[in-house]
């Protein structure tokens, strides 16, 4: 049977690499700050070993990094350089190199923080949960030597410490994410709550609102009717409706067209809101037809705020005169309905329209 090619071989060795790098990329820990549980490691093997050198390693794409280390003055080295990344071939063996300058398969010549040579290597693999070789926990001396059988069950202990901490840490960035995620999608609930609260209140507000003008619609105030707490205030005490017509607006219609119509109606429209307080309900009721409701405002009151309203009709910008005719009733709680003040405020328009036009007339229907 004909062994497989160099090609074959290179390639799954390139695709078992990319695994490896992926499992050590997983754990998200070069790269980090020192940790003193990986520290006691390396301090744990000098001790168990009696070595002066000894590192937590983990083999990156082209490099060796120190999680941890005693002995050695840098935190990392090529790859190229590393004896650790020999020792991560075989991941379920101790790697031992009893003098590196006597093993001709063993180019590297490692030396300590004070630039003596290395002689002596022994490393355990520390492996991922799939099995995969990440780096070592290893030990050097300067003179060749060999460990002892407990010496290498205490490295081989140290390798497992090492891996328990790992999974740790891959546990609590598990759990991290899955918080984070938990946050996300809470977060994403809350927008979607408010966005669609957000679409309810444009809804309604479309509902109850006349397009053109901004103010309020019959429907609205249909609504107002049927709410039980609404006519209770209203009829707490004594009221006014006022009811504002804009005169000839047929005309300004036919003359000037419906579009400076349309903007006569919102100028109105913007008057009417700048002189109503809070409380006061504007409604758009007709075509050019306009409503308020003056909660607790006797008949002085009302007349005073149609009066306003009928004398900023000169100030308007537009290319055109508008005035308004306005009658106003007031209502008593006790004796009258909402529809009997809305009749004789609408008289009272009436009157205002047969007079000449342009001015407030109040409702003077004498009740016993």
């Amino acid at each position: 049977m004909s062994s497989a090619s160099p090609v074959a071989a290179s390639t799954n060795s390139s695709t078992q690499e990319a695994a490896r790098l992926a499992s050590l990329e997983s754990y998200a820990i070069v790269d980090t700050p020192p940790e003193r549980a990986y520290d006691d490691i390396a301090s744990l093997a000098c001790l168990v070993c009696d070595a002066p050198v000894a590192t937590v390693t983990l083999v990156d794409r082209d490099r060796q990094w120190f999680k941890a280390s005693i002995g050695l003055e840098h935190v990392q080295t090529s790859r190229s350089e590393s004896i650790c990344s020999l020792a991560i071939r075989t991941p379920q063996q101790l790697f031992e190199v009893r003098d590196v300058l006597a093993d001709p398969d063993i180019p590297m010549r490692p030396t300590d923080q004070h630039g003596q040579l290395l002689r002596f290597y022994a490393g355990m693999p520390v492996l991922a949960a799939d099995g995969r070789a990440l780096g070592t926990v290893c030990v050097l001396d300067h003179m060749p030597r060999t460990l002892t059988r407990m010496q290498r069950e205490g490295l081989e202990a140290l390798a497992r410490q090492t891996e328990h901490l790992l999974e740790l840490r891959r546990y609590a960035l598990q759990q991290q994410r899955l918080l984070q995620e938990r946050d996300a999608v809470a977060l994403k609930l809350e927008h979607d709550r408010d966005d669609l609260q957000r679409r309810h209140d444009d809804l309604k507000h479309v509902a109850h609102h006349d397009p053109l003008t901004g103010l309020l619609n019959r429907a609205a105030l249909e609504g107002l009717r049927k709410r039980p707490e609404a006519m209770q205030r209203l009829e707490a005490s004594g009221y006014a409706i006022a009811v504002i017509d804009i005169d000839h607006f047929k005309q300004i219609n036919d003359r000037h067209g419906h579009l400076l119509g349309d903007r006569a109606l919102r100028a109105v429209a913007d008057v009417i809101t700048s002189c109503v307080r809070q409380g006061d309900l504007a409604v758009r009721y007709g075509g050019e037809e306009f409503l308020l409701v003056l909660p607790a405002t006797p008949m002085p009151g009302a007349y005073e705020v149609a009066e306003r309203i009928r004398a900023q009709m000169s100030s308007l910008a537009l290319p055109f005169t508008i005035t308004v005719s306005v009658g106003i009733a007031a209502g008593d709680p006790l004796a009258d309905t909402p529809e009997q003040v809305f009749d004789r405020a609408d008289q009272a328009l009436y009157r205002a329209k047969a007079g000449g036009r342009d001015r407030v007339v109040a409702d003077s229907t004498l009740r016993v």
